[in-house]
């Protein structure tokens, strides 16, 4: 069964979520998207891309289905999954807008952990409004602000528009700090390209060397492992165990694209919260056609030689196990 993307718009109270996503759902990119908005957030959409609404679900005039989270998130999905089973709704994707003061990390959990949403869903990205205006001083004071930035795959800098040319300079170069793997896109008085909150995650597209570490405020790491050579299969799970067993809550997440032995023409997609890691996803192609491995780590005192040194010990420890088990007696 083809598991639906899912993506998560996330960021700090006022920082122009519902703003960015009310003027997203008007586009025909969007047009068969499932959003779920958390009843605690500004549920307060454009009145006038509303067309009818029965019990929580509210069909919008773009094609989109919106419906606010009443309880348990995961509950919600499933819920949205179950009716698209049976045929009474119909979707490609589901974004779901988190409320301001959302720590993303146990919504992120939420849909590895759960059996049914773990088969029904894939996670996508990860997307972080930011403020231009007050997004500095949030990022110092708050810290749900900073793990809303951590955790991002995209940055959305709102608000240019009241802000002055030097201030939103200032800031796009501080977030590279921050998290030097998300992409920070400026938003034009609330407008941003969709495919920003539809495209996957490739986070080669950079000029790196094969491994980095940086440092982001708050004491967090992002280090990015990077190898030519494909993976054994096996040697993932062991890795990522290994990870959490080491670094337990310390480590935030894990997001990138592997190439693995047995299907090297097949790019697989990680996602991990945590302790918690996602089924193997997988795309058709590999991003301009540049293959290899990249996966990306974010968290507190992290150490890129040790895991660098770790994901290759493994390796090698099952290259070994299988040239030994189809060894000739």
């Amino acid at each position: 069964m083809k598991r639906i993307p899912i993506s998560v718009l996330t960021g700090f109270l006022g920082s122009g979520k519902t703003t960015i996503l009310s003027s997203l759902l008007k586009r025909p990119e969007l047009g068969r998207t499932a959003v779920i908005i958390n009843e605690f957030g500004e549920v307060g959409l454009d009145h006038q891309l509303i067309e009818t609404s029965e019990e929580d679900l509210i069909s919008l005039t773009t094609g989109c289905l919106c419906c606010v989270a009443q309880g348990d998130l995961s509950r919600t999905v499933g819920d949205l999954l179950a009716r698209r089973r049976l045929g009474q709704i119909s979707f490609e994707q589901i974004i779901v807008e988190t409320t301001g003061l959302a720590d993303p990390i146990p919504i992120l959990q939420s849909f590895l952990t759960d059996p049914v949403l773990a088969e029904g869903v894939m996670l996508k990205r990860v997307i972080t409004t930011l403020d231009a205006v007050l997004g500095e001083e949030t990022l110092k004071r708050r810290e749900e602000a900073r793990r809303q930035a951590a955790c991002a795959d995209g940055i959305i800098i709102t608000k240019s528009d009241l802000a002055d040319a030097c201030a939103t300079e200032q800031i796009v170069g501080n977030i590279h700090a921050l998290n030097s793997v998300a992409e920070v896109k400026v938003a034009s008085f609330g407008e941003i390209d969709p495919m920003f909150l539809l495209s996957n995650t490739d986070t080669r597209n950079r000029d790196h060397n094969w491994s980095e570490h940086s440092h982001i405020h708050g004491h967090t790491d992002v280090i990015t492992l990077r190898r030519s050579e494909p993976v054994h299969a096996a040697a993932l799970p062991l890795f990522f165990e290994a990870l959490a067993e080491v670094y337990g809550p310390r480590l935030l997440r894990v997001k990138g694209l592997v190439q693995i032995v047995e299907v090297p023409d097949t790019p697989g997609v990680i996602h991990g919260v945590q302790n918690i890691f996602h089924p193997l996803g997988w795309l058709d192609t590999w991003p301009n056609k540049e293959t290899g491995t990249s996966l990306t780590l974010i968290g507190e005192d992290l150490s890129l030689e040790f895991s660098d040194a770790l994901l290759s010990l493994l390796n090698e420890e099952v290259s070994l196990a299988k040239e030994l088990n189809t060894a000739p007696n």
